[in-house]
């Protein structure tokens, strides 16, 4: 693990570049993992959409 001290413009550049250095194909896979992490954060309330309604269903003839 390597400690770097830099500001903040600092460090975003350097992701922005470490990023930019990325094929297409590797862009899109870092993204999809990213995401992937992000839908997996902890939250405290998640809120149900449909806890409260109702479906009406209408049977075609």
């Amino acid at each position: 693990m390597e400690i770097r001290f830099q500001t903040k413009d600092e460090s975003n550049k350097q992701q922005q570049e470490e990023f930019l250095k990325l094929s297409k194909a590797e862009r899109f896979y870092s993204f999809l993992r990213l995401s992937e992490r992000i839908s997996q954060f902890p939250v405290k309330n998640r809120i149900e959409k449909n806890k409260d309604n109702f479906v009406i269903i209408i049977k075609p003839k």
